[in-house]
């Protein structure tokens, strides 16, 4: 890997995150396979959706600056997904190992969000604005997805959550 400029940052960046959305979209399944909790389990089939498209985008955006998506292996997102997978094999109760896949998949959007908003600003710096756009679009939601992790995990106002839940 070379990283002479910004430019070849941004390349970077880009196929990383390809490679991270890919190796996603092999692990939610067996995340949302595991989930005991039914709005967990329909969070992560909802992102499943969105990190298609987020893929998408991706590709999008690698079209506009004339680069391939594909590069390394997303060796960030492979640990994260080893560790996600420890804790689908795992025993025990329901509601615990709900909180453990929260968790997980709250490292794995806050991976996802860092890695965006280094992309969206590069792009934005070497005046790519419509590739900003479509990552700054990824970037808002990965945080909603975010978002809802901690609501399922706390119940939000009123409610107990998978947190509460694993406590009993």
């Amino acid at each position: 890997m070379q990283l002479q400029s910004l430019n070849d940052v941004l390349v970077h960046e880009l196929q990383d995150l390809h490679s991270a959305e890919e190796q996603l979209i092999e692990a939610l399944p067996k995340m949302a396979g595991a989930a005991a909790n039914d709005k967990l389990r329909m969070a992560f089939e909802e992102h499943l959706g969105e990190t298609r498209q987020h893929l998408e985008r991706i590709e999008d955006v690698c079209s506009q600056i004339g680069i391939s998506p594909s590069g390394e292996r997303c060796k960030g997102m492979e640990g994260l997904i080893r560790e996600g997978d420890d804790i689908v094999s795992a025993a025990g109760d329901p509601a615990a190992k709900d909180a453990a896949l929260i968790a997980a998949a709250q490292r794995v959007e806050h991976y996802e969000i860092a890695a965006y908003g280094t992309a969206r600003t590069l792009a934005g710096e070497l005046g790519f604005g419509d590739a900003k756009d479509l990552l700054d679009q990824t970037l808002d939601e990965e945080s909603n997805a975010d978002s809802l992790l901690t609501k399922i995990a706390t119940g939000g106002m009123l409610k107990s959550g998978v947190n509460e839940a694993a406590t009993r």
